[in-house]
């Protein structure tokens, strides 16, 4: 009886391996270290994957699970089939680790092998389905299945995939007599035609699943199965440092009974960053590059994340010790020097002025303003700039333009007077440097007419709950909630519950009209629940992370949203909000996109992100705190240009990323360059595009430089992509070629005014560029005007040639 089980605990892990792993440089450990400390095996078919680490001089580790000995104490007891334990008769036993001289040992102990331990449907059955692909959104997971065969998206849904797999078509996908026969099994093998391909492999842990399953009846689990509560990963993190190359991964599942489970051969693993490190159907990660990679492990609904970084030696690499102005580049800087980046140098004041005018003001500095800081000598120059702007009334309508894009301020949802007024409630509260908390609360909580309370607009925008669910987990979490709302999250651990008890929250918000046709008033309605509806169940307010709640029948259930959105320990608001402004900023975020935050998508420094989310915290959620941080940090103030160690760095901040100028900035730049003001139907001459309230519907060059129509509260909306329509508008577009040529622009008038060429190039390049000609762009320009026969001509080609380069045309 005892060959007998132990052969079938061997066949649970048949095909482990599906290629050698590679070679291991043990070198001469210092010690071992061997993983989990002690463990149980509680039935004929349990296992445990074994992990040894390595420990060498300083901090370095190494893996050494493929490399180890592994020797029972008691072969009765426990036998081990590589790196794998597998029980063999009840009791206890020492399971030692052997290499290069160097060992280590753990218990473990063996219960209840002659208890029966069938196949569980919701925890193997529907996982070995998951980790085949089988229910994924592209297979037979899409909502209308595929070849008639529906399963529910990656196992959400157990009840449906009982009745498909046991009963629907009388039973024909499965062969109890003969399961090996099963066209569940024949089909994903390629033994029959399969339009999804070949998707087990005999004798893997998917397939031994399945086929044990089918063998045993199809059996429903027995109402004692537990469920699983979460799932680790062992290691947790770990940073490799060459000659290492590898990590083997272990998934230890924790379940309502208390027991802990080996879960690794199920488990379904992938890399956010496979030119840094793959992994294996079995948990090995193998390197492909210096970095950093998240390897999330995913087990039925629930995820975890472990971050592995593989380091090398840079030839050359010296670490400079750059000066460093807050902890903004304390923390950049220890992540530079870990994986061997170099900084770039400072920008020069010219860059810095323009860049940092566009960032906060969304406009170019004014050729007084660049002609002032050039000549500025004082050391503090930069930060004195900082204050300027954020102080302005410029400041203010920029970042208004930013909220009401994600806000979906529009006339179409809002109307014209709405659309005024919200723009400038948003406008004060940014100019004033309210608390965005205050801000957040005031939007998700408002009532009253939308003309005297602007903030209700909000829930103008926000028609029913589930689009308010969407847009304020977007918003306000870094969450893109929406895949929830027809099941759970393929990629990450939201639930429909919780979409749905978030919906709970405001689905008693009413709305009316009043005698002026664009008014509406919102109000907080007396009744009305929300039902999840696939369970059927009315669902109580959900609060991620924390759990559901009850709300007396007298309270606006936003409220108490609103309440434990904005508390300090919240684990999203300042951390969504910082990771925007970050992003602004700097060009990427954090979290990149800003609005994504899941386990399988990182950010590329979390420390970093850690402090400017307590630093915003700390300071009252006070925006220009942050902002004025993050600016007077040298990393913000680093140039574009890269050296030999940062040109490949696109993630971890070591130089400026490089990036077109938004729709309205372009088109308010050229306006400045030339001094030719644009005409807005309905606002005064003179109104920049970063002022309008409500983006124009008719403005061809705003549209094709991706000005967004605020349809979606996503930052994706606006468009940053380069295109052909971009370069046509910009070579030969009526607005470059009507505002450089009028005779009322200001190459005419300096022209006018008798002007030298060298003074109207230099006016030209402090405009656009917020510096002078260098001595190669004077002499090409002038050689270019001398050769021309029409002078205003000539000047308006340096004009166009300017305006075209991407010195004007990128933030840089």
């Amino acid at each position: 009886m005892r060959s007998i089980l132990t052969m079938a605990a061997m066949m649970t892990v048949g095909a482990l391996v599906h290629a050698a792993p590679p070679m291991v440089d043990v070198g001469v450990p210092t010690g071992l270290t061997l993983e989990p400390g002690a463990f149980v095996l509680t039935s004929a078919r349990a296992r445990q994957q074994l992990l040894v680490t390595g420990k060498y001089s300083g901090d370095e580790v190494r893996d050494l699970t493929t490399a180890a000995q592994f020797v029972s104490s008691n072969p009765m007891v426990a036998m081990i089939n590589g790196a794998v334990v597998l029980p063999v008769g009840n009791g206890d036993c020492q399971i030692t680790a052997n290499i290069a001289g160097q060992s280590a040992t753990v218990t473990c102990s063996v219960k209840s092998m002659e208890a029966a331990a069938p196949v569980s449907f919701k925890n193997e059955t529907q996982m070995a389905l998951t980790k085949s692909g089988c229910n994924m959104g592209a297979c037979h997971g899409s909502p209308s299945g595929k070849g008639g065969f529906r399963l529910s998206l990656r196992a959400y849904d157990n009840t449906l995939d009982i009745m498909t797999l046991r009963s629907e078509f009388f039973g024909r996908r499965t062969n109890i007599m003969e399961p090996s026969e099963s066209l569940l099994l024949k089909k994903p093998l390629m033994d029959v035609a399969h339009g999804g391909g070949k998707r087990l492999k005999k004798g893997d842990a998917s397939h031994i699943v399945l086929e044990k399953w089918i063998a045993e009846g199809m059996l429903l689990d027995a109402a004692t199965e537990p469920d699983l509560l979460k799932i680790e990963t062992l290691p947790a993190k770990r940073v490799l440092r060459a000659p290492a190359a590898q990590q083997q991964l272990v998934v230890l599942g924790t379940f309502a009974d208390g027991s802990v489970r080996d879960l690794t051969p199920l488990a379904d693993f992938s890399s956010s960053s496979e030119s840094v490190g793959s992994v294996s159907v079995g948990g090995l990660v193998t390197k492909n590059g210096r970095g950093e990679t998240a390897v999330l492990a995913r087990y039925l609904d629930k995820m975890a994340t472990c971050p592995v970084t593989f380091l090398e030696d840079v030839p050359g690499f010296a670490w400079n010790n750059p000066p460093e102005n807050n902890f903004v580049d304390t923390l950049v800087y220890d992540k530079l020097k870990t994986l061997q980046i170099l900084p770039s140098e400072l920008c020069s004041d010219d860059e810095f002025l323009r860049r940092s005018t566009l960032d906060i003001t969304g406009r170019l500095p004014t050729i007084e303003e660049a002609q002032a800081f050039l000549a500025d000598t004082s050391a503090a120059k930069r930060q004195a700039l900082v204050d300027r702007l954020l102080d302005s009334d410029d400041f203010a309508s920029f970042w208004s333009l930013k909220w009401c894009d994600i806000l979906r301020s529009n006339s179409k949802k809002l109307k014209l007077a709405g659309v005024h007024k919200f723009r400038r409630w948003i406008f004060e509260t940014i100019r004033d440097d309210h608390p965005l908390d205050q801000f957040a609360r005031e939007l998700l909580t408002a009532s009253g007419s939308v003309f005297e309370n602007p903030a209700a607009n909000y829930w103008r925008a926000s028609r029913d709950p589930q689009d308010a669910t969407e847009t304020t987990a977007q918003l306000f979490l870094g969450v893109r909630i929406q895949c929830a709302k027809c099941h759970n999250h393929p990629f990450e651990r939201w639930t429909q519950d919780n979409y749905y008890g978030i919906a709970a929250a405001f689905t008693r918000v009413g709305r009316k009209n009043t005698t002026d046709a664009e008014e509406e008033v919102i109000f907080t309605a007396a009744g009305g629940e929300v039902t999840q509806p696939r369970t059927g169940k009315q669902m109580k307010v959900h609060l991620l992370l924390k759990g559901d709640v009850d709300v007396p029948a007298d309270q606006d259930r936003r409220e108490v949203f609103a309440q434990w959105l904005t508390e300090p320990d919240n684990p999203f608001f300042a951390k969504s909000l910082v990771n925007r402004m970050w992003g602004h900023l700097l060009g990427r975020g954090l979290v990149e996109p800003v609005d994504d935050f899941r386990d399988s998508n990182p950010p590329s420094n979390a420390k970093l992100l850690d402090e400017l989310a307590k630093h915003f915290v700390s300071n009252g959620f006070r925006q220009k705190s942050v902002l004025r941080t993050i600016m007077n940090s040298r990393v913000y103030q680093l140039s574009s240009r890269t050296n030999d160690f940062n040109k490949n760095d696109e993630l971890y901040n070591s130089h400026a990323a490089t990036r077109l100028l938004a729709a309205e900035q372009l088109l308010d730049a050229l306006c400045a360059v030339t001094a030719m003001p644009e005409q807005f139907p309905g606002m005064p001459l003179g109104t920049r595009a970063t002022e309008l309230a409500d983006p124009p519907t008719d403005n061809y060059f705003l549209k094709v430089f991706g000005q967004p129509q605020r349809e979606m509260a996503c930052q994706c909306e606006r468009s940053s992509e380069s295109n052909l329509s971009q370069a046509l508008q910009m070579i030969n577009g009526p607005v470059v070629h009507n505002k450089l040529r009028d005779n009322n622009g200001r190459i005419a008038k300096l022209i006018g005014e008798n002007k030298s060429d060298d003074e109207i190039i230099t006016t030209l390049y402090l405009a656009a560029l917020a510096r002078t000609a260098v001595a190669e762009e004077l002499a090409a320009a002038k050689q270019h005007i001398a050769s021309q026969p029409d002078r205003r001509l000539a000047l308006e080609d340096v004009g166009w040639a300017i305006v075209n380069s991407k010195e004007f045309l990128f933030q840089h």
